[in-house]
């Protein structure tokens, strides 16, 4: 008998994870099938006040969904000020491996004589992923990845699920499993997708937990400028059922953030608040209405994962 309820305990908790496998996202959250989700997400914040405000400010009226933090930025203190005033809001990590900007530079939160192959001579971390990709040791990268998560949890951040800035952990194989085996072992979701980010190579390595997403829309240099909240719009518009990301950045094109992103026009200051008009804007709202679009957090992603 003991092994007849055993075999059907087996045959039980087997058919309830095929079942959750076979099921879409959106039916695991309690949608329908072919229901348009969408993660409306913020990057960067903690790189500057005006970030934070536009942030915050987007977040509190939920015109965004999620957003994500850069650990060794000089604000971060102010988002974890944020995040214990509003624990209800779905706040990642931007794991940090670049600092990009001409003259307004960070360097690591780990110590920097345990992750000398991170740093520039000047003592910041590169402008770039190439010095990342090519320079950096896989066990200094690990080291200062959990150094990040591990800082957010001492300040008082519960990230939500992690994420990786300026596409700097998703240029090799090798920091790709990096980026994937510290989500794990911190048990976070993380930005992925189905398809190999280096092109014709194989898929990411996920695990049969990992959720993918189905698909990631971020404006690029080509975007025109003059066409900013059509490209938003469109996008909306072309999305299809299943799990989507739109990665914005916002900010208020102020004297700070003029100052701290100087002669470099992409991801601008005035790049972030053309991002901040749209989100905020009557028309967009309206798009995601009429297109029966979903806002929802990685924090749901979050709870299907653990």
């Amino acid at each position: 008998m003991q092994i007849l309820v055993r075999s059907s305990l087996v045959s039980l908790l087997l058919a309830s994870t095929l079942s959750a496998q076979t099921r879409t996202v959106a039916e695991r959250l309690g949608y329908p099938k072919d229901a348009k989700l969408l993660i409306l997400h913020a990057d960067d914040l903690g790189a500057a006040h005006s970030i934070d405000a536009a942030s915050f400010d987007a977040l509190d009226k939920g015109v965004i969904s999620s957003a994500s933090i850069m650990m060794p930025t000089p604000w971060v203190t102010e988002v974890a000020a944020y995040a214990k005033a509003h624990p209800n809001a779905d706040l990642g990590l931007h794991l940090t491996l670049t600092s990009e900007w001409e003259t307004y530079r960070w360097g690591t939160v780990e110590s920097r004589d345990k992750v000398p192959s991170l740093l520039d001579p000047d003592g910041t971390l590169p402008n770039g992923d190439g010095p990342v990709a090519t320079r950096a040791k896989p066990e200094e990268i690990e080291l200062e990845l959990r150094a990040q998560v591990a800082r957010a949890v001492a300040l008082g951040i519960r990230p939500t699920h992690v994420d990786s800035h300026m596409g700097a952990l998703f240029t090799t194989p090798g920091l790709l499993s990096t980026y994937i085996k510290v989500a794990h072992d911190f048990h976070l979701p993380f930005l992925a997708m189905r398809t190999s980010p280096f092109g014709g190579g194989p898929a990411m390595p996920l695990a049969p937990n990992d959720i993918p997403l189905d698909t990631i829309i971020v404006a690029s240099e080509s975007v025109p400028r003059d066409k900013w909240k059509e490209f938003y719009l469109n996008a909306v518009a072309g999305l299809k059922p299943g799990i989507s990301e739109i990665i914005v950045h916002l900010g208020h094109d102020d004297a700070e953030l003029q100052a701290v992103m100087v002669n470099h026009e992409p991801y601008g200051s005035a790049w972030r608040q053309r991002d901040y008009d749209v989100v905020n804007s009557p028309e967009f709202r309206k798009a995601l209405q009429d297109n029966h679009v979903i806002l929802v957090k990685w924090r749901d992603l979050q709870r299907l994962v653990q």
